[in-house]
């Protein structure tokens, strides 16, 4: 569960949230939507401790996250999976995940159980296992740090656009892999550039304006709303 009441964000001299509040509680899908710019990336950053805000509260499972470091508060269940992917492109498949459950201090059996589960999830990463990531292709790599980042047994997971850059194929096998994981009880907040496909995955959706919540609701009532469409995703 992640509670957010009322943060400001600023990068230095410069406001990039303003009074931005929203829930994510077990097995929900939420996606925050918007223009470039709106502020949603700083936003994950900053529910992961990467960026303070400078009023506001954020709580995980009810404890304040303040002052936390962000890989405590990975090992605590909630984990970011940044825009960019980040593998380590010099190990295998195999190592890349392995490096996810080290993380989160897993013992062996565990680690044996989220390798066969996120080869089930993924059956080209049990295909490439011992393939270089970083010869991997885009949709691949997108597939194995999503994958790494389950490996930590999260309570909730944070992505920061995983479509980008991808063939639709492979963004329709993410998302409906992250639509699994919700219905399996995993909280899920999804930032994503393709609006339309987000609101289609997801529970519930905020679309950020100039760092600022506009529109919250139902994900599907978004979606039919042809003049939400039209004045806040064009």
């Amino acid at each position: 569960m992640i509670e957010v009441d009322h943060i400001d964000v600023a990068i230095g001299p410069v406001g990039i949230l303003h009074d931005v509040s929203l829930r994510l509680a077990p097995g929900r899908l939420v996606t925050v939507i918007g223009a470039n710019g709106a502020g949603k990336t700083t936003l994950l950053r900053t529910l992961s401790n990467i960026v303070s805000p400078r009023s506001g509260t954020i709580r995980f499972d009810g404890r304040p996250t303040a002052g936390i470091k962000p890989h405590l508060l990975a090992r605590a269940g909630l984990v970011h999976v940044p825009q960019g992917r980040q593998i380590v492109p010099g190990l295998t498949v195999r190592d890349n995940l392995v490096i996810g459950a080290d993380r989160a201090g897993l013992d062996a059996g565990t680690i044996a159980e989220g390798l066969e589960r996120e080869f089930a999830r993924f059956p080209v990463l049990k295909e490439r296992q011992h393939i270089l990531g970083g010869n991997l292709s885009g949709g691949e790599q997108q597939m194995l740090a999503v994958s790494r980042a389950l490996m930590m047994r999260p309570k909730v997971l944070l992505l920061d656009e995983p479509s980008l850059g991808l063939a639709p194929q492979v963004v329709t096998t993410i998302l409906k892999a992250l639509r699994g994981l919700a219905d399996d009880g995993l909280s899920v907040l999804l930032v994503e550039q393709l609006a339309l496909l987000a609101l289609d995955t997801a529970d519930e959706a905020h679309v950020l304006q100039r760092g600022r919540v506009a529109l919250s609701g139902p994900a599907a009532e978004l979606r039919r709303d042809r003049a939400v469409i039209e004045s806040y995703l064009g």
